[in-house]
């Protein structure tokens, strides 16, 4: 993919993508005659639903088993692909060499548009520029947004990190929180990493990191107990990811600690949670809204030549804090497993 033939329209890119997504499907399923007559012309098709030629695109992330977090992005990367007349080849490995060793099965099957996180983008490097090579797009999403035009990807959609980081940091700040432990759940991932340096960045007390092994539950919840016993002078548990909120919860009462619990990310429990205030509040990325841009973007991309963030910027979905003032709005969504 040639990027610097499409320089002097980058800037009006996301516009021209908003349009373009418009146009594409209206002339798909049109419903300006209203009524029977439009029923009839969309011959059982789905409202909105694109009549481009069928395309497949693949998304490989570094999902580990159990983690509901991948759940929500690939319901998002669901909906556009059943929008976009497009199959969605979905797959995932936690270890880095064995998720580019799928990104190269999704180049041997040829297929049209290649979807990946970066969360250990040393390890992708090569094949991602076999894909390139193959005259395959690719782009990023969740993991990699301070890596991925390194690596020569056509757009990113997620968060950045740090930021995230940074502003929970500032919301502890605000809660008069003293002494906090940041538990990460996958050591050398590096968007857990970053969410870590940036609340240590912004937040005016003391921080510790405990790793944990994300992939084995008791595990964690006796690994964060010790940690509690072993300090009663930490008041504020930091989550990565609402599973291991929710297990922090049990570690706090079996500690007999007085530590409050914040974390990023949400599920449907998650939510009850901070209903309930046994979790204080969560910095939410919109995970859904990742998985769907993603794949509509490549859509956009094949059917319109365009660019999300014009090849130039990320596209962020977050972060944004959900506590007790909106969960109500936010649990409604989360009871469908779309936030």
């Amino acid at each position: 993919m040639d990027r610097s033939s499409h320089s002097r329209s980058r800037r009006f890119a996301p516009v021209v993508a908003v349009a373009a997504a418009a146009a594409l499907t209206l002339a798909g399923c049109s419903s300006s005659s209203g009524g029977k007559k439009a029923e009839e012309s969309a011959a059982g098709a789905s409202a909105g639903k694109a009549d481009t030629p069928r395309m497949t695109v693949a998304l490989v992330t570094h999902q580990s088993p159990g983690d509901t977090f991948w759940d929500i992005v690939r319901k998002g990367a669901e909906a556009a692909a059943a929008k976009d007349n497009v199959k969605l080849v979905y797959s995932a490995d936690p270890n880095a060499g064995a998720q580019a060793t799928l990104v190269q099965n999704a180049i041997d099957q040829k297929v049209d548009g290649i979807a990946i996180t970066l969360a250990k983008p040393d390890a992708m490097k090569d094949v991602v520029s076999k894909a390139k090579a193959a005259n395959i797009p690719v782009v990023g999403l969740n993991s990699g947004v301070s890596e991925w035009q390194k690596l020569g990807l056509m757009s990113f959609f997620g968060q950045d990190e740090t930021v995230a980081g940074e502003a929970l940091g500032k919301r502890l700040n605000g809660a008069g929180a003293k002494k906090v432990v940041c538990v990460v759940q996958e050591q050398g991932n590096i968007g857990l990493t970053q969410r870590c340096d940036g609340v240590k960045k912004t937040f005016t007390g003391s921080t510790q990191t405990l790793y944990v092994n994300g992939t084995d539950m008791p595990s964690v919840k006796s690994t964060i107990t010790a940690k509690l016993k072993q300090d009663s002078s930490i008041d504020y548990v930091v989550a990565l990811g609402a599973p291991f909120a929710l297990t922090a919860v049990q570690s706090v009462s079996d500690a007999g600690s007085k530590a409050k619990i914040a974390t990023f990310d949400l599920n449907k429990e998650l939510t009850g949670a901070i209903s309930k205030g046994t979790i204080q509040f969560a910095v939410d990325q919109q995970p859904y809204l990742q998985g769907y841009l993603a794949i509509d973007s490549l859509w956009l991309y094949k059917n319109n030549g365009n660019y999300m963030g014009g090849g130039e910027q990320p596209v962020l979905t977050g972060p944004a804090f959900v506590d007790k003032t909106n969960v109500d709005t936010v649990a409604q969504f989360a009871a469908k497993g779309t936030r």
